[in-house]
């Protein structure tokens, strides 16, 4: 029985599996089995860069290709760094600054520091 847990509300061992669920059999209380493993995973985006590294806030990143600026004639360069990235959902799903303009890039095209 040590694979059950005790009850988080009560502490008392006298636990059981029900389904999907544990249930302490003293005070009530119903958790679910996976909760703990999958709530921090289900929260934040899966975001990597180019090698597979996982990206997250704050994290430097270098680009690895030119990247042409739409609506501009601007080009931002290979090898230019980006400070204190922001991950956000979308297609263009890192948020961060260059030349001190806030840009919308593609994590296909970065390299984690």
């Amino acid at each position: 029985m040590s694979d059950i847990p005790a009850c988080p509300v009560c502490s008392m061992e006298n636990t059981y599996p029900d389904g999907d669920n544990f249930v302490c059999a003293d005070c009530g209380h119903e958790w679910p089995k996976a909760a703990s493993a999958t709530a921090v995973d289900d929260d934040a985006p899966a975001v990597r860069d180019s090698n597979g590294n996982r990206l997250a806030d704050g994290d430097d990143i270098v680009l690895i290709k030119d990247l042409k600026v739409r609506g501009s004639s601007q080009v931002i360069k290979q090898g230019t760094k980006v400070r204190g990235i922001r991950v956000v959902g979308g297609d263009h799903d890192v948020e961060g600054k260059v030349a001190g303009s806030a840009m919308m890039l593609k994590s296909e095209f970065l390299k984690k520091v």
